[in-house]
């Protein structure tokens, strides 16, 4: 049984409105007749201005996702602390209640069924992997939530009719390598790689993002010499490790998380398989990474929506706030889960209300749909399906250190064209 999480502060919700809330929910009656989250910027809903806002989150802290999931659980943790200390939001105190979905989709599903239909929360943020944001989301529309969410790019996302939906990130996966694809399409033909290989993981997310370059590489004529997909839990990749091994291909695509990254790359070295160009999405940005495979990092690619170098206005500040917290930089998993806060916090100060309320909630989104908003990833806007109109960096490990390398006027090292042995 999942089992919520409270961040600051942990009992102050009157009971009398969480009855109130839920009675209306299970009822179904379209609009709250609590005082406030009129257009007019009231700072009340859900009782006084001393009520904390509630937010209800599901993520996957256990289970295939985990590693990720608790990343962005400190992100939102973090942003919550941050926003406590700064006044709170329409001057009340923010409070989360986690969930853990133990990566299951059913699950993550009855956990959002919960938040808004007992427990009566005032707002909701997504969890991580598209697996999840689509069952999610669904249950979000239903009670008409506003749905911002840090973790679900893969495109089948954006065709679900969800129009509460709000990606917090640069760039659907699809788009995620657009900037290598163009820097390969611009080097002389006798120079670019002639064959491919890909193996991505039976999931939405990680097969857009290897997908998205495929479609861009084989429009130059780049040959596809394998093309695997795995399920989920797979931990032996010695199949897949000899079928590209013995392809010789140029350049390896793996569409991955974390963990399995890590597998396929150990058995591919194992191998002694050397591509010229080795690029994985997710896991390289991981900052266990480097332990997990040892110290043949150097010249791997990922693609990335976030560093902590950025030069975005407010990025310098959660950086250093971040990193006192944790003890660490932020990568970007934490970064799209600030980002969620921020995308989140700009509709509720503009609007002047955060409430269960189906008008409040309805404030929020066309509020969005309207505004660019700016944060630690960069300004973000979206089209009618909630697609962020952006792109991904590209990263790579240079001189033992992942940093950015393309496009070159975001770069802070030079792109190695030819991946040294690993």
């Amino acid at each position: 049984m999942s089992h919520p999480q409270r961040i600051q502060p942990t009992t102050r919700r009157a009971r009398s409105v969480r009855r109130r809330l839920r009675a209306i929910a299970a009822t179904g009656v379209a609009a709250l007749t609590l005082t406030g989250c009129l257009s007019g910027g009231s700072s009340g809903g859900g009782g006084g201005d001393d009520d904390p806002i509630v937010i209800g989150i599901s993520l996957p802290l256990t289970g295939d996702f985990s590693e990720p999931g608790k990343g962005v659980q400190r992100g939102y943790e973090a942003w919550a602390s941050y926003v406590n200390e700064n006044g709170g939001l329409l001057g009340r105190e923010v409070e989360l209640e986690i969930l853990d979905d133990q990566s299951n989709a059913d699950r993550v599903a009855s956990d959002y069924e919960k938040l808004i239909n007992q427990d009566g929360v005032d707002l909701v943020f997504g969890p991580f992997s598209t697996r999840l944001v689509v069952p999610a989301a669904q249950v979000a529309k239903d009670y008409g939530y506003l749905f911002v969410e840090p973790a679900g790019a893969a495109e089948e996302i954006f065709t679900q009719g969800f129009d509460n939906l709000f990606y917090a990130a640069p760039a659907v996966a699809q788009d995620h390598y657009a900037y290598l694809a163009d820097h390969i399409e611009a080097m002389p033909e006798d120079e670019r790689p002639e064959t491919a290989a890909y193996a991505a993981m039976d999931d939405p997310f990680a097969q857009g993002t290897a997908y998205g370059l495929k479609d861009r590489l084989e429009e130059m004529g780049v040959e596809t010499v394998v093309d695997e997909v795995y399920p989920p839990n797979t931990t032996d990749f010695g199949s897949i490790a000899n079928k590209i091994s013995d392809s010789e291909a140029d350049i390896v695509v793996g569409g991955t998380q974390y963990q399995d990254a890590v597998n396929l790359i150990v058995a591919l070295r194992q191998l002694d398989y050397q591509p010229d160009m080795a690029t994985f999405s997710t896991a390289p940005t991981n900052p266990e990474f480097p332990e997990a495979i040892g110290d043949q990092t150097e010249g791997i690619l990922s693609p990335t929506g976030y560093t902590p170098e950025a030069e975005w206005e407010t990025n310098a500040e959660f950086v250093e706030y971040y990193t006192e917290l944790n003890d660490s930089e932020p990568n970007e998993d934490e970064a799209n889960a600030w980002t969620t806060g921020q995308v989140v916090a700009a509709a509720v100060e503009a609007v002047g209300c955060a409430e269960a309320d189906p008008e409040c909630q309805q404030q929020l989104i066309d509020w969005l749909r309207d505004n660019e908003v700016q944060t630690v990833v960069g300004p973000l806007t979206w089209d009618g399906e909630g697609r962020p109109q952006g792109a991904h960096l590209i990263q790579q490990y240079v001189d033992g250190e992942i940093q950015i390398v393309l496009p070159e006027d975001a770069a802070e090292a030079e792109l190695i064209t030819e991946k040294p042995e690993w």
